[in-house]
């Protein structure tokens, strides 16, 4: 065990990470598109706050629940095969919106199949996990996460590129998308001795959802990884509505919020590596707790607002971090896709709902306080739980 521990990742291990990061990055970035552009969608489409909501969260919902049979899948073909080939089929829906863009129903459909770049994350999972020893995958692992800054490259630079051309951040994102999946054909490595699974998909899914660790993960993970996707979809819009800022500085803020999540994620590992990750996971949520509470009484934006929503960036963050690096230590290497997969899919999910709930209270309410009390309330539950069950959990 010491020898296993004390293991240093070779090369290969470092070119899987980068890669995977690279690809976790511009898929996400294309699963975000619809976000910083939907007040333009609003406006074009003559949409509701709920529409607009709606129209944003629908790739988060699929993107989680691809994830499932994503994850399950890499367990048995690879990382080798399946990033190349996801990035690759995401690149079809990011040219779809150019068509769609003028009817509701369209988005809707293209939204769906948008959701495909949001499945990548349990794809590096079980790479970045079987190419690491267990004394490095917390960070590693959170190396990987910063790929969620897709959503902060897409706050920040799709409605700058679409400044230059409505359909160019499309052009760009599909571009990018297909130089990656050619790079990640012929560069990508699974570990050879990868353990792979020979029962059937249903078998191994129906096994990782009897382990207890699944589903107190997942619960977990659906408020930190759950809120920062929430942020990420309808934070340019809470900044638009409630602090009347122009859709590029209310992209800008989102940016820096994401971009932030993505700095404090692999501390949040490298943290866990040295710190049980529950008592992490305990500090990263009850920072949440306490800044929703303050944000909920609608303090003026600069500077108020604007520390709260950096102290809750840098508490998901590293609670995102902390969660995988939790995963990482109690579920058996032929299991990490399928167990990634469901905690992954849930955490989406807990994406999913905010928007909608944030939407629904503001239209109404004119009121935005009550969603902030949820979150509230959902990040001190995760704390307590973190801390009074999670601890006491032993490493496999």
């Amino acid at each position: 065990m010491d020898e296993t521990r004390a293991a240093k990742p070779s090369g290969a291990a470092y070119r899987n990470l980068v890669l995977a990061t690279i690809g976790f990055t511009l898929t996400f970035w294309a699963w975000d598109l619809v976000a910083p552009l939907g007040s333009d969608f609003k406006d074009r489409l003559n949409l509701s706050s709920f529409e607009q909501s709606l129209l944003v969260a629908v790739p988060v919902i699929v993107g989680s629940l691809g994830r499932v049979p994503v994850g399950a899948l890499t367990d048995r073909y690879g990382a080798k095969k399946m990033f190349p080939l996801v990035s690759a089929l995401t690149i079809i829906p990011v040219l779809l919106i150019i068509p769609a863009k003028h009817s509701f129903g369209a988005m809707l459909a293209v939204g769906f199949l948008l959701g495909l770049g949001g499945t990548t994350f349990a794809i590096g999972i079980p790479l970045v996990n079987s190419w690491f020893p267990p004394a490095r995958r917390g960070f590693a692992l959170g190396v990987f996460g910063m790929g969620m800054g897709g959503v902060a490259l897409s706050g920040y630079f799709t409605p700058r590129i679409a400044e230059h051309g409505e359909n160019l951040p499309f052009v760009v994102v599909a571009i990018a998308l297909a130089v990656f999946a050619v790079l990640a054909f012929f560069l990508i490595s699974d570990r050879p001795d990868r353990p792979v699974p020979t029962s059937s998909l249903g078998t191994r899914l129906g096994r990782a959802g009897r382990l207890r660790v699944t589903w107190e993960l997942s619960a977990l993970y659906a408020i930190g990884f759950g809120g920062i996707v929430a942020f990420g979809v309808y934070l340019p819009t809470y900044l638009k509505t409630w602090y009347d800022l122009s859709p590029t500085d209310a992209g800008t803020k989102a940016a820096g919020f994401a971009l932030v999540t993505v700095i404090f994620r692999p501390i949040g590992g490298w943290l866990s590596d040295r710190i049980h990750p529950a008592t992490v996971t305990t500090v990263a949520l009850a920072v949440v707790a306490l800044f929703a509470v303050v944000q909920a009484f609608d303090p003026t934006l600069n500077p108020v607002g604007t520390i709260c929503f950096l102290l809750m960036a840098a508490g998901l963050g590293t609670a995102s971090g902390s969660v995988f690096a939790l995963v990482s230590q109690v579920t058996p290497q032929p299991q990490v896709g399928s167990v990634t997969g469901i905690v992954g899919a849930v955490g989406g999910l807990g994406g999913f709902l905010p928007p909608l709930v944030m939407g629904a209270i503001y239209s109404a309410k004119d009121s935005y306080s009550i969603g902030f009390m949820l979150l509230s309330d959902l990040a001190l539950a995760g704390c307590v739980y973190a801390y009074g069950r999670m601890r006491n959990t032993k490493a496999e």
